[in-house]
């Protein structure tokens, strides 16, 4: 047995000799990397919360150098959607405050100088931003000239347009009184439809026309009570919401076309009729001249073709299409009769501009 335990202490001696050693001083290292990693955090003082604004100012001078004093400053958003006015100071000075950061636009009018439009610039927030050279050159004639970008003067005539109701109710969104509108992008023309089909008011016309079509059994394959008018409803819903979208955004903004109707106001009444009548046939393009309807004809087709996808089976086929087609054309011939006789004198909130 001894020669055993002579062994085994050999390996256990070995065995010692290959475990590393940690001196005091190193123990004392890894205590203090120990402590410092586990120091609690202490918590970072809040800034003071700040209005995220800034201000836009400016100097308005003529071309001599010299100060202008009460011309008309407006401060505009590039899309439209907001605008201040404020009148230059004594030493032609103007200061905007409490201005949110944002892309902008200073309009600059007074009498005897021509209007003046800076260039587009950019406020970030709590940016005190200087308006450059706001220089005012003598106006040529009286003639006021808009130098504005067309499609914020769209936006703007689209904003009064959405505000024309006949009674105060009945939505009117698509017939303008001013003959010579700035015409739409492709945004603004399915912004308008979407304002104009999802109405509170177009859904009450949905819900009346699916009644109507429930008295009269009209489309028997969908049954009656609450089942039935649910599906007519859905089907009017359809109807109205692909006919809009195809006719006055979708075809008007590939074939860049007007989806608008033009009151004329003025002339005989035969003419206002022929005016009327023709408008279902004939349009204004994007680029101010009149070319056929293409964008009505083809959204009123499609529309049509696509309720073969959810009218009862005995009623699908082309006889539908063309049904639903030529009720579209009526449609569309009897509202702009409206638009021409009686919108003006039914609606509020009408400029006054019609066709010289």
């Amino acid at each position: 047995m001894r020669p055993h335990f002579h062994a085994v202490l050999a390996c256990a001696s070995l065995i010692l000799c290959l475990v590393p050693t940690c001196t005091p001083a190193q123990q004392q290292t890894a205590g203090l990397a120990v402590s410092s990693s586990f120091q609690p955090e202490t918590p970072l003082a809040k800034a003071p919360a700040t209005e995220a604004t800034a201000s836009v100012a400016g100097t308005v001078m003529d071309v001599s150098g010299a100060s202008v004093a009460g011309a008309d400053v407006r401060l505009m958003q590039r899309d439209g959607t907001q605008m201040r006015t404020m009148e230059s100071e004594a030493d032609g000075e103007f200061n905007f405050m409490k201005i949110l950061p944002g892309s902008y636009l200073v309009i600059v009018n007074a009498q005897g100088f021509a209007l003046f439009t800076s260039a587009e610039f950019v406020v970030t927030v709590e940016q005190a931003y200087e308006v450059p050279d706001i220089s005012l050159s003598i106006a040529a004639t009286s003639m006021e000239v808009t130098v504005r970008p067309t499609d914020l003067i769209a936006a703007e005539q689209i904003k009064a347009e959405e505000k024309q109701r006949l009674i105060g109710v009945i939505p009117n969104f698509y017939t303008s009184y001013i003959y010579d509108a700035a015409p739409l992008t492709w945004k603004q023309k399915f912004s308008l439809a979407a304002r104009g089909t999802f109405d509170p008011v177009s859904m009450i016309g949905v819900g009346a026309a699916a009644g109507i079509e429930q008295a009269n059994n009209s489309f028997a394959g969908y049954g009656q009570g609450a089942a039935g008018y649910s599906k007519r409803f859905a089907a009017k819903f359809l109807d109205g919401r692909t006919s809009d979208f195809l006719t006055r955004a979708v075809f008007p903004s590939l074939l860049h076309q007007d989806p608008r109707y033009y009151y004329q106001g003025t002339g005989s009444v035969k003419s206002r009729f022929v005016h009327a009548v023709s408008s279902a046939f004939v349009t204004r393009g994007d680029s101010g001249r009149t070319v056929p309807n293409y964008s009505f004809v083809l959204g009123d087709m499609c529309s049509a073709a696509l309720s073969n996808l959810y009218y009862p089976p005995a009623n699908r086929g082309v006889s539908l299409v063309f049904n639903r087609a030529a009720v579209g054309l009526a449609g569309r011939i009897g509202g702009n009769l409206i638009r021409e006789f009686l919108s003006k004198r039914l609606t509020r909130n009408v400029p006054g501009d019609e066709q010289p």
